[in-house]
Order: C-alpha cells, then sequence, then structure tokens
C-alpha cells in the first residue's frame, strides 16, 4: 500500500511536516464526491503548504443492534486512491486496537439532550460512539481544522458543542451538501438502493426542494409532508422515521410563526436502507 497510509498514530506523525497547518477529514470508508469534496476545502482552508489528513475507520461503538455494521463497505484501496486525487496527503486508516487499545472503552463522550432526539431516538447510543471516536482521531491526528459535512446536521451540530464545551484546540468547519444530480444526497449507503428503490428515495431531496419554496413555518412543512405522503404509496414504499423543522443552534422544533434560518431534516427508510438528508431554509413568516 502506498506510503501516504498510516495504520498507527506514530507512523502518522513520523510524516507530518512542522509547522504545517493540517485539516482532517474523518470518514467510515467506501468514499464518494461529498468526500472528496470535504477533502478539496480542507485543501484550500490549510492552502498547498499545509497537510490534509483523511482518516478511515469504520466505528463500532456507532452502529447499533441491527444495523450495518457488517455489512458496511470497506473499500480501502479505493479510499485512499479518491482521497489522494481530491487532494489529500495522508490516509490514516487505523486498526481497533489503535483506536480502543484496551477493548471497547469503559469511558465515552455522553452526547447528553441534543443528541436524544432525531437521530438519536432513532438510534440509541449512536451519538455516544460517534462522539467518542470523533474525540480520539482529534488527539491522534492533532489537527487545525475538521472538516465536516452539513448532511449530518445533528452529528455537525454536536461535533462543534463537543469542541466548545471540553476545549478542543481546533476549529470546526461545515461543508455544504453534494448531490446527484437528480438531488439525492450524496452517501455512502445509496448504493444499498435497489433502482426502484431509489426512485423512491427522491422524496427526501423533493421534499425538502418544495419546502424551500414557502416562507412560512407551516407552508414549508405542509409542502414537504404531500411529497413524502405521496413516497409512502410508492412501490417501494417510503416509511418515514421524522420530519423536523429546526431552529439552526439548538435543533429544537421551531413554532409555526418562526421567522428567520431554520433547517428541515427527514429521515426515512426504503427497503432496508435509512437515509436521511436536511436543508436550511430562509422563512420570512409569509404564507
Amino acid at each position: 500500500m502506498t506510503n501516504a497510509v498510516a495504520r498507527r498514530a506514530e507512523d502518522l506523525h513520523a510524516r507530518y511536516r512542522p509547522g504545517a497547518a493540517r485539516a482532517v477529514v474523518m470518514t467510515l470508508g467506501a468514499l464518494h464526491e461529498g468526500h472528496a469534496a470535504n477533502i478539496r476545502a480542507a485543501r484550500e482552508r490549510v492552502g498547498p503548504d499545509g497537510q490534509v489528513v483523511v482518516t478511515v475507520y469504520v466505528n463500532p461503538l456507532q452502529f447499533g443492534a441491527g444495523e450495518d455494521f457488517e455489512r458496511y463497505p470497506r473499500t480501502l484501496d479505493a479510499d485512499v486512491d479518491l482521497a489522494l486525487a481530491a487532494g489529500a496527503d495522508l490516509v490514516f486508516a487505523p486498526t481497533d486496537d489503535v483506536v480502543y487499545p484496551a477493548g471497547p472503552p469503559l469511558v465515552r463522550v455522553a452526547a447528553g439532550p441534543l443528541g436524544d432526539r432525531l437521530e438519536g431516538a432513532a438510534r440509541p447510543g449512536h451519538f455516544d460512539g460517534m462522539l467518542t471516536v470523533v474525540a480520539k482521531l482529534l488527539h491522534l491526528t492533532r489537527p487545525d481544522y475538521a472538516m465536516f459535512g452539513e448532511k449530518d446536521a445533528q452529528q455537525l451540530a454536536l461535533i462543534r458543542r463537543m469542541v466548545r464545551d471540553l476545549d478542543f484546540p481546533v476549529t470546526v468547519v461545515p461543508v455544504p451538501t453534494v448531490r446527484e444530480a437528480d438531488g439525492l444526497a450524496l452517501s455512502s449507503r445509496n448504493r444499498y438502493l435497489a433502482p426502484t428503490e431509489r426512485d423512491t428515495a427522491l422524496a427526501l431531496s423533493r421534499a425538502l426542494f418544495a419546502a424551500r419554496d414557502h416562507r412560512s413555518a407551516t407552508g414549508a412543512r405542509a409542502a414537504a409532508r404531500k411529497v413524502l405522503d405521496r413516497a409512502a404509496e410508492a412501490d417501494p414504499p417510503l416509511a418515514l422515521d421524522y420530519l423536523a423543522l429546526l431552529d439552526p443552534v439548538g435543533l429544537t422544533e421551531v413554532a409555526d410563526g418562526y421567522t428567520g434560518e431554520a433547517i428541515m431534516a427527514v429521515a426515512a427508510r426504503v427497503g432496508t436502507t435509512r437515509l436521511i438528508d436536511n436543508l436550511r431554509l430562509d422563512l420570512g413568516g409569509a404564507a
């Protein structure tokens, strides 16, 4: 494997250039154009003299019972090729004994109330596992900047809060969601979708785009719900988990008369694949 890949932290650190600004892009692997966009944003952030590190690690702590940990795609060679082509300098692909040398950690980062709703309600313990590995990887990679996609809005909010509350010396940089030509948000799980399931899954982005055309919270909710209700009658059907219109800071549901910026978030299952998406809306209060 290329010399750009490190399996252990000491090998990664040996390739760091003293004084170089450093950005990290954390991934579960199965890299796609969305990850490439994060890597390009990292390169732009640190400049040509900085270093961009991409982590590839399928973290068992953030997968719940019955989720897709075992079948999650592991494509390290292809991931390295994509990462380097997008502008990464190094790929850190640690083994379990590097990330969790004593086995599953007894002390973990707790997501708190912000992690109990939305994705946290659907996937108990997911955010505790996610924050724990992000904290570990921040320590192991020692970046100045950490790039995270806006597609996982709740994840991004929690990471920002952890970094602030626990005084991590890193700047969290959000990167806009990358979509395919038909509007579907890029995700490693899209590859699980059969063609007919993908057709149904397009309702997630279509619902968000329909909501964007409305200036009131009431109108946005109704427009999105109409699209999702139709998709529930499709073959195969879309099984909605939640549709939420949230304030962008605390991620709490906004009232019908709310004005200002909001995030509409949606999660649904098509077949055996669970997908999430979100979009920022500007609500002016008019119908």
